[in-house]
């Protein structure tokens, strides 16, 4: 920062370059997202029964989807690293080490999407919904592979800071979802089934897609990505696995606290979880934009590092958290000003609009803490450091939130409002503590770069 330039301007200044990094990620983020709104609506449409078990099958494989995005966020970090470093003549052999992990993780998820639906009978589910269920769950499982090789393109290129790809590449699956979806499930009269194949089908044609991408794009010309063969080296697989692990296990830890938090308010009644579907599918909605960010500020930080850049590391931490505070702000704003609004677009029952309004006032709480511990989470990410928050993330989540909730909400009579206390504290606390850890860190001599 020049003398003639004060913190201000350039504060605004390190928010514009992460606000230009972090929009396509938001975008594909919502993509992403769409895209389960896709399979629901089609679903809808075929029947109750086919709904019902999409709707099983997707719990299922969203732990697919948290596993395969925790393991392979090791690969922004390591690659904005090594660029910073100007080490990019290192990047190609990381990057092809980083395809037999995905690949290897993606046969691996197939077997755990195809026990998911063995399991399915023994935790109760209705016996009229689980044929359809485990059809989907065998269809969708061959994309299992094709998730994971997307992931880690789409990382090596957000990596480089270029994150337009994973915007493009996220609509064009959204795209292809609805009429191909629609062909399998009534034209071929697959079912449940035809639309797991059209999600295994889109996500292989994004990988496809995203790979002809990277080899052929100027931009990535100097890397060589794939310049050569590379056989499998366990030394850097084990590198990227140290780091994407734990990423993994905290990412699965709050992705499933509020799965978790969904089937105890299931067992509330029909109302209680009507209106707890609408306003969690609303915050889940508002919370892309402060991911998006998280994401960008891990690259940032990362390029930072590799630079030995420590002032640029907490410049690029506080625009990112700048970014996500004043979304969050207008998020919360939306959640409370058009809460009935937003819910009678779902409904027109009048117990869950009055419901769903309530729960969406304790989203807009929960918007400020959500947004830090995203975007905390996200720079430690940059740091390289994850054992630590993947303990805190287990204790404030698991040990903390969901046990608090618990009891508010089913112990204490409160219901839904009661849970979503526990949500709100819990993300409190994993954000006090992860801020101060990344806090922290960023004030000590910054490690030196390794892939290793």
């Amino acid at each position: 920062m020049s003398r003639s330039e004060s913190r201000l301007a350039r504060l605004l200044r390190e928010m514009r370059v992460s606000f230009v990094l972090a929009l396509p990620l938001v975008l594909s983020q919502v993509s992403s997202m769409a895209m389960n709104i896709v399979d629901t609506v089609l679903a809808g449409r075929h029947g109750p029964v086919t709904l019902a078990a999409v709707g099983v099958g997707s719990a299922v494989w969203s732990v697919v989807i948290l596993v395969s995005i925790g393991v392979l966020m090791a690969v922004p970090p390591t690659v904005s690293q090594l660029n910073g470093a100007g080490r990019r003549a290192d990047i190609g052999p990381v990057f092809r080490q980083a395809l037999w992990l995905a690949l290897g993780l993606g046969l691996a998820l197939i077997f755990v999407v195809r026990g998911g639906a063995v399991a399915l009978e023994p935790l109760g589910i209705t016996a009229e919904a689980r044929p359809e269920a485990v059809a989907f769950l065998r269809a969708i499982s061959w994309g299992a592979p094709g998730l994971a090789l997307f992931f880690c393109l789409r990382n090596l290129s957000e990596g480089v800071a270029w994150t337009l790809p994973s915007m493009v590449f996220g609509l064009l699956g959204l795209t292809l979802l609805a009429p191909l979806g629609w062909g399998l499930m009534f034209g071929a009269d697959l079912g449940a089934a035809g639309l797991g194949y059209a999600v295994a089908i889109v996500l292989w044609c994004q990988a496809a897609a995203m790979a002809v991408y990277l080899w052929g794009a100027p931009r990535f010309a100097d890397l060589g990505l794939f310049s050569r063969f590379d056989a499998p080296s366990w030394p850097p697989i084990r590198a990227l696995l140290k780091l994407g692990l734990p990423m993994g296990v905290s990412v699965f830890m709050e992705g499933s606290l509020f799965v978790a938090t969904a089937l105890l308010v299931g067992t509330l009644g029909t109302t209680q979880m009507a209106a707890h579907q609408i306003a969690i599918l609303m915050a889940s909605l508002c919370f892309m934009v402060p991911l998006g960010v998280a994401m960008a500020t891990t690259v940032r930080v990362g390029h930072a590092v590799g630079a030995g850049d420590l002032s640029g590391v907490r410049w690029s931490a506080a625009a990112g958290f700048s970014l996500a505070m004043i979304a969050q702000t207008l998020s919360a704003i939306v959640l409370v000003a058009g809460a009935a609004w937003l819910a009678s677009l779902f409904t027109t029952d009048p117990a869950v609009i009055a419901l769903a309004s309530l729960l969406m006032a304790y989203a807009a709480v929960f918007q400020y803490p959500d947004g830090l511990q995203a975007l905390s989470a996200g720079s430690l990410r940059g740091l390289k450091d994850v054992r630590v928050p993947m303990v805190i993330t287990v204790l404030a989540y698991w040990g903390f939130g969901l046990p608090l909730g618990a009891w508010l909400g089913l112990s204490q009579g409160q219901g839904a409002p009661g849970l979503w206390t526990g949500l709100i504290l819990g993300l409190s606390v994993a954000a006090s503590l992860l801020g101060w850890r990344f806090w922290r860190l960023a004030r000590r001599p910054l490690p030196a770069v390794s892939v290793t």
